[in-house]
């Protein structure tokens, strides 16, 4: 398992902060129309394609898809609230980034380059933390999600944040504690999926003030997602 340093959380947690996204697009197109997600069968093998804007229904099949959940350098999380025009959970809060690797595309890759798309934000030190996680939901409206998700962290610069509107309406910066104390106490204020996922981030990476940065590593280790959903991961499953 290689090292990687720790990040000391900051002496008193920073203050919380809100915005909203522009009007108009300051950012480019946040993904062609003709994209495509990455069909799959129930034990995670690649099965084919869909384009995305029809993909999520009443009976949304098995797709591959990423949650990611990026910091400032006080260990502030970016939560985002989903666009009033999204097909699924509009006007939700949620974690900071979700998207869907294309065909052949490693899954890192794939939120680079969709946090640049919906955010204008490049992203550091990018890991995976929850390579398994699996999940099924259904919105008010009756759209389902139906994913295997791995669940990335990484660290961003505010002084870069520049949300596209069609994907984000809203966003705040909070402290990781108060991320918690939410996703435990009231979760139906989330995403049913960062609900869960920030409730298993703090299992493995502490919720008291303790950025989820401050965790071990291996980039390449869990590019392959697994069956098993919402167990959480031993030691050895990091190295």
């Amino acid at each position: 398992m290689r090292e990687t340093p720790m990040i000391d959380a900051p002496d008193k947690p920073a203050k919380a902060t809100f915005g909203a996204a522009p009007a108009a697009p300051t950012t480019g197109v946040p993904a062609a129309t003709d994209d495509v997600v990455v069909l799959l069968d129930d034990d995670g093998a690649a099965i084919g394609t869909c384009p995305r804007a029809e993909v999520h229904t009443r009976d949304t099949p098995l797709h591959r898809a990423f949650s990611s959940y990026l910091l400032d350098d006080a260990g502030r999380l970016l939560l985002t609230r989903r666009a009033l025009t999204k097909v699924a959970w509009p006007g939700v809060w949620t974690n900071t980034c979700c998207g869907h690797p294309r065909p052949d595309e490693p899954t890192q890759d794939a939120v680079s380059r969709r946090v640049r798309e919906e955010l204008g934000l490049d992203v550091t030190q990018l890991r995976v933390v929850l390579p398994s996680y699996r999940y099924r939901a259904v919105d008010a409206s009756g759209i389902v999600e139906h994913e295997i998700c791995p669940v990335l962290v990484g660290r961003i610069d505010p002084a870069q944040l520049e949300p596209h509107p069609d994907e984000v309406c809203e966003w705040a910066w909070i402290a990781w504690p108060d991320a918690v104390h939410l996703a435990r106490r009231t979760p139906a204020l989330l995403s049913p999926w960062a609900a869960e996922q920030i409730v298993l981030l703090a299992e493995q990476l502490g919720e008291n003030g303790l950025s989820p940065l401050a965790l071990p590593h291996d980039e390449t280790a869990h590019e392959h997602t697994q069956h098993e959903e919402h167990e959480p991961l031993d030691e050895k499953d990091l190295a």
